[in-house]
Protein backbone atom coordinates (compact mmCIF):
# COMPACT_ATOMS: atom_id res chain seq x y z
CA UNK A 1 0.00 0.00 0.00
CA UNK A 2 2.71 2.74 1.06
CA UNK A 3 4.88 1.77 -2.33
CA UNK A 4 2.23 2.88 -4.20
CA UNK A 5 2.06 6.90 -3.01
CA UNK A 6 5.99 6.48 -2.06
CA UNK A 7 6.77 8.19 -4.83
CA UNK A 8 4.45 10.80 -4.19
CA UNK A 9 6.02 11.43 -0.70
CA UNK A 10 8.98 11.32 -1.60
CA UNK A 11 8.81 14.29 -3.73
CA UNK A 12 6.40 16.20 -1.96
CA UNK A 13 8.94 15.98 0.85
CA UNK A 14 12.00 17.04 -1.27
CA UNK A 15 9.68 20.07 -2.41
CA UNK A 16 8.82 21.07 1.33
CA UNK A 17 12.70 20.45 2.06
CA UNK A 18 13.78 22.86 -0.38
CA UNK A 19 11.23 25.39 1.14
CA UNK A 20 12.55 24.46 4.68
CA UNK A 21 16.42 25.35 4.32
CA UNK A 22 16.19 28.34 1.63
CA UNK A 23 15.87 31.65 4.40
CA UNK A 24 12.72 33.47 4.53
CA UNK A 25 9.95 34.88 7.08
CA UNK A 26 10.56 32.05 9.29
CA UNK A 27 14.24 31.31 9.57
CA UNK A 28 14.01 35.80 10.06
CA UNK A 29 11.83 35.23 12.76
CA UNK A 30 13.69 32.32 14.65
CA UNK A 31 16.83 34.96 13.86
CA UNK A 32 15.37 37.29 15.90
CA UNK A 33 14.02 35.11 18.75
CA UNK A 34 17.33 33.69 19.19
CA UNK A 35 19.24 36.65 18.66
CA UNK A 36 16.99 37.94 21.68
CA UNK A 37 15.96 35.16 24.08
CA UNK A 38 18.63 31.98 23.09
CA UNK A 39 17.93 28.51 22.34
CA UNK A 40 14.96 27.29 24.19
CA UNK A 41 12.34 30.15 22.89
CA UNK A 42 14.12 29.47 19.30
CA UNK A 43 13.48 26.20 19.65
CA UNK A 44 9.67 26.97 20.74
CA UNK A 45 9.62 28.92 17.73
CA UNK A 46 10.82 26.25 15.56
CA UNK A 47 7.95 23.86 17.02
CA UNK A 48 5.10 26.60 16.71
CA UNK A 49 6.18 26.58 12.59
CA UNK A 50 6.49 23.14 12.52
CA UNK A 51 2.54 22.88 13.54
CA UNK A 52 2.07 25.12 11.39
CA UNK A 53 3.43 23.15 8.51
CA UNK A 54 0.73 20.30 9.69
CA UNK A 55 -2.70 23.15 8.70
CA UNK A 56 -0.67 22.99 5.15
CA UNK A 57 -0.06 19.69 4.80
CA UNK A 58 -3.60 18.96 5.63
CA UNK A 59 -4.88 21.53 3.45
CA UNK A 60 -3.09 19.30 0.25
CA UNK A 61 -4.22 15.99 1.48
CA UNK A 62 -7.97 17.43 1.63
CA UNK A 63 -7.41 19.61 -1.88
CA UNK A 64 -8.28 23.14 -0.04
CA UNK A 65 -5.11 24.81 -1.31
CA UNK A 66 -6.29 24.28 -4.65
CA UNK A 67 -9.69 25.67 -3.95
CA UNK A 68 -8.45 28.22 -2.34
CA UNK A 69 -5.70 29.12 -4.87
CA UNK A 70 -8.59 29.31 -7.03
CA UNK A 71 -10.92 31.87 -4.78
CA UNK A 72 -9.71 34.75 -6.09
CA UNK A 73 -10.35 36.71 -2.72
CA UNK A 74 -9.42 33.74 -0.39
CA UNK A 75 -5.98 34.10 -1.60
CA UNK A 76 -6.42 38.01 -1.59
CA UNK A 77 -7.56 38.32 1.86
CA UNK A 78 -4.55 35.24 3.31
CA UNK A 79 -2.20 37.69 1.25
CA UNK A 80 -3.30 40.80 3.22
CA UNK A 81 -3.66 39.24 7.03
CA UNK A 82 -0.12 38.06 6.18
CA UNK A 83 1.44 41.23 5.04
CA UNK A 84 -0.22 42.99 8.25
CA UNK A 85 1.26 40.35 10.13
CA UNK A 86 4.90 40.66 8.22
CA UNK A 87 4.18 44.48 9.36
CA UNK A 88 3.99 43.88 12.94
CA UNK A 89 6.95 41.81 13.10
CA UNK A 90 8.73 45.03 11.44
CA UNK A 91 7.17 47.38 13.61
CA UNK A 92 8.42 44.77 16.86
CA UNK A 93 12.18 44.15 15.18
CA UNK A 94 12.43 48.00 14.44
CA UNK A 95 11.11 48.92 18.47
CA UNK A 96 14.27 46.70 19.23
CA UNK A 97 16.22 47.97 16.92
CA UNK A 98 15.44 51.77 18.62
CA UNK A 99 15.42 50.73 22.22
CA UNK A 100 16.66 47.18 22.31
CA UNK A 101 14.73 45.18 25.92
CA UNK A 102 17.26 43.49 28.03
CA UNK A 103 18.58 40.16 26.94
CA UNK A 104 16.96 36.93 28.52
CA UNK A 105 20.86 35.48 28.73
CA UNK A 106 20.40 33.13 31.26
CA UNK A 107 16.80 32.04 29.76
CA UNK A 108 14.58 33.89 31.53
CA UNK A 109 10.84 33.43 30.35
CA UNK A 110 9.47 36.69 29.70
CA UNK A 111 6.78 34.96 27.23
CA UNK A 112 4.82 31.58 27.76
CA UNK A 113 6.20 28.92 25.56
CA UNK A 114 2.54 28.41 24.35
CA UNK A 115 2.73 32.31 23.07
CA UNK A 116 6.19 31.71 21.72
CA UNK A 117 5.13 28.85 19.46
CA UNK A 118 1.87 30.68 18.37
CA UNK A 119 3.91 33.54 17.27
CA UNK A 120 6.09 30.83 14.79
CA UNK A 121 1.83 29.29 13.83
CA UNK A 122 0.87 32.42 12.91
CA UNK A 123 3.76 33.07 10.65
CA UNK A 124 3.62 29.77 9.00
CA UNK A 125 0.15 29.63 8.16
CA UNK A 126 0.31 32.86 6.46
CA UNK A 127 3.61 32.84 5.13
CA UNK A 128 3.91 33.36 1.55
CA UNK A 129 6.59 31.34 0.55
CA UNK A 130 5.34 28.42 2.43
CA UNK A 131 2.02 28.74 0.91
CA UNK A 132 4.17 28.82 -2.24
CA UNK A 133 5.87 25.90 -1.83
CA UNK A 134 2.95 23.45 -0.40
CA UNK A 135 0.92 24.73 -3.57
CA UNK A 136 3.90 23.02 -5.52
CA UNK A 137 3.20 20.53 -3.58
CA UNK A 138 -0.61 20.03 -4.34
CA UNK A 139 0.53 20.49 -7.86
CA UNK A 140 1.82 17.37 -7.87
CA UNK A 141 -1.00 15.21 -6.45
CA UNK A 142 -1.53 11.77 -5.35
CA UNK A 143 -1.21 12.13 -1.83
CA UNK A 144 -5.21 12.91 -1.04
CA UNK A 145 -6.13 10.09 -2.73
CA UNK A 146 -4.38 7.45 -0.61
CA UNK A 147 -5.96 5.68 2.42
CA UNK A 148 -6.14 7.22 5.53
CA UNK A 149 -2.83 5.82 6.83
CA UNK A 150 -0.89 6.84 4.25
CA UNK A 151 -1.84 9.89 4.59
CA UNK A 152 -1.67 10.68 8.23
CA UNK A 153 2.15 9.17 8.12
CA UNK A 154 2.72 11.88 5.27
CA UNK A 155 1.43 14.31 7.36
CA UNK A 156 3.31 13.17 10.60
CA UNK A 157 6.47 12.84 8.02
CA UNK A 158 5.85 16.59 6.67
CA UNK A 159 5.96 17.75 10.20
CA UNK A 160 9.08 16.14 11.62
CA UNK A 161 11.02 17.86 8.52
CA UNK A 162 9.61 21.14 9.02
CA UNK A 163 10.42 20.94 12.62
CA UNK A 164 13.93 19.44 11.86
CA UNK A 165 15.11 22.06 9.40
CA UNK A 166 13.46 24.63 11.48
CA UNK A 167 15.36 23.78 15.01
CA UNK A 168 18.01 23.36 13.21
CA UNK A 169 18.28 27.21 12.22
CA UNK A 170 17.40 27.67 16.30
CA UNK A 171 20.14 25.62 17.62
CA UNK A 172 22.53 27.11 14.64
CA UNK A 173 21.38 30.83 15.63
CA UNK A 174 21.14 30.40 19.02
CA UNK A 175 24.88 28.14 19.15
CA UNK A 176 26.90 30.59 21.69
CA UNK A 177 29.96 32.18 19.46
CA UNK A 178 26.89 33.11 16.93
CA UNK A 179 24.60 34.78 19.53
CA UNK A 180 27.05 36.40 20.67
CA UNK A 181 28.04 38.28 17.43
CA UNK A 182 24.47 38.67 16.77
CA UNK A 183 24.14 40.22 20.16
CA UNK A 184 27.12 42.38 19.24
CA UNK A 185 25.37 44.10 16.84
CA UNK A 186 22.07 43.67 17.80
CA UNK A 187 20.30 47.08 16.83
CA UNK A 188 21.53 46.58 13.13
CA UNK A 189 20.47 42.39 13.33
CA UNK A 190 17.15 44.27 14.72
CA UNK A 191 16.71 46.43 12.21
CA UNK A 192 17.92 44.70 9.13
CA UNK A 193 15.12 42.16 10.51
CA UNK A 194 12.72 45.05 10.48
CA UNK A 195 13.50 45.81 7.13
CA UNK A 196 13.16 42.54 5.44
CA UNK A 197 10.00 42.11 7.01
CA UNK A 198 8.60 45.57 5.53
CA UNK A 199 9.78 44.59 2.32
CA UNK A 200 8.13 41.08 2.34
CA UNK A 201 4.86 42.43 3.50
CA UNK A 202 4.77 45.28 0.48
CA UNK A 203 5.66 42.88 -1.77
CA UNK A 204 2.47 40.76 -0.15
CA UNK A 205 0.27 43.59 -0.11
CA UNK A 206 0.88 44.75 -3.48
CA UNK A 207 1.05 41.68 -4.96
CA UNK A 208 -3.09 41.26 -3.24
CA UNK A 209 -3.48 44.07 -5.80
CA UNK A 210 -2.70 42.80 -8.79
Amino acid sequence: MLADYLPQILLALSIQTVGVLSPGPSVMLILGVATARGRAPAVMTAFGISCGSIILAGSVVLGIAVIFAEIAYAMTAMRILGGLYLFWLAYKAFSKAVNPPPLELHAVATKSAARTALAGFILQVTNPKAIAFWLAIAAVGGVGHAPAPVIVLFVVLAWINSFVGHAAYALLLSAAPVRSLLVRFRSWVEGALGAFFVFAGYKLLTSAQR
